[in-house]
């Protein structure tokens, strides 16, 4: 089960912690939904900012992003695939 977050209020004004717990939560813009785990961590942070958001608990769970690797480690990653496909270098 997931719990599906919207941003229904401006965070404009608001205290500094907030202001972290909503961008903790994934929401940048009004009107923003997430569906993010039901865990008492993410309870605990919906609670701080209970009147700037609408929670719901829904049936489906929340969608696991893969991580991925900085650009720079993935275009090496590239330069060193090519230069083995290629062979190696005449001496």
């Amino acid at each position: 089960m997931g719990l599906k977050v919207k941003l229904v209020k401006s965070f404009s004004g608001a205290p500094d912690t907030q202001l972290r717990t909503i961008t903790g939560l994934g929401l940048r813009k009004l009107g923003q939904e997430r569906i993010l785990q039901d865990t008492p961590a993410i309870r605990g942070m919906v609670f701080k900012v209970r009147h700037l958001v609408k929670q719901e608990v829904v049936p489906e769970e929340p969608a696991v992003r893969e991580r991925r690797k900085p650009r720079k480690i993935r275009l090496r990653d590239q330069a060193r695939q090519k230069q083995a496909s290629e062979g190696p270098a005449p001496k």
